[in-house]
């Protein structure tokens, strides 16, 4: 596995399959910053705390100009059902079934054949503005950094 992408780099484009039909980042961050938000599969429950992390602050991220997309290796039909289990999102679900992106920014288990849990926050030019190959939506600490990044002083 390739290390995660580094503040500063450029993120890769890509455009997945979602709850909300197809996301494209680069149509994502010619409206503002985007935090990614990787996890490892629908219904877990340390992947529910992070995805509901973000759906609980989600009116604040968006203040901060930020959108937020979820991404795992599961499907639209398992997406679907784990955020009605949340008691439905205001940001998509992305499928990345190959593996292909999470590759791309680094943060796949190959041996588990799922996405890590990881954030970044990428910025209108493209560019990593934050990046956490080994998010823990239990650290405090970790979700403040996001917010900093997204200009918030704390």
């Amino acid at each position: 596995m390739s290390p995660a992408l580094e503040p500063g780099q450029p993120a890769p484009d890509f455009t997945l399959p979602s709850t909300a039909g197809p996301v494209h980042l680069a149509d994502l961050t010619a409206r503002g910053k985007v935090v990614l938000a990787f996890y490892a599969e629908d219904a877990t429950p340390l992947c529910a705390t992070e995805i509901r992390s973000f759906k609980d602050e989600y009116e604040t991220l968006t203040e901060l100009g930020a959108q937020v997309v979820g991404i795992s290796a599961d499907g639209l039909d398992a997406h679907h059902q784990f955020a009605e289990s949340l008691g439905g999102l205001p940001f998509p679900l992305a499928s990345d079934t190959s593996l292909d992106v999470a590759r791309q920014y680094g943060v796949v288990d190959d041996t588990q054949k799922r996405s890590l849990r990881a954030v970044f926050v990428i910025g209108e030019d493209g560019a990593v503005l934050h990046a956490n190959g080994f998010y823990n939506p239990g650290n405090p600490g970790q979700y403040a950094e996001v917010f900093q990044a997204l200009g918030l002083e704390l």
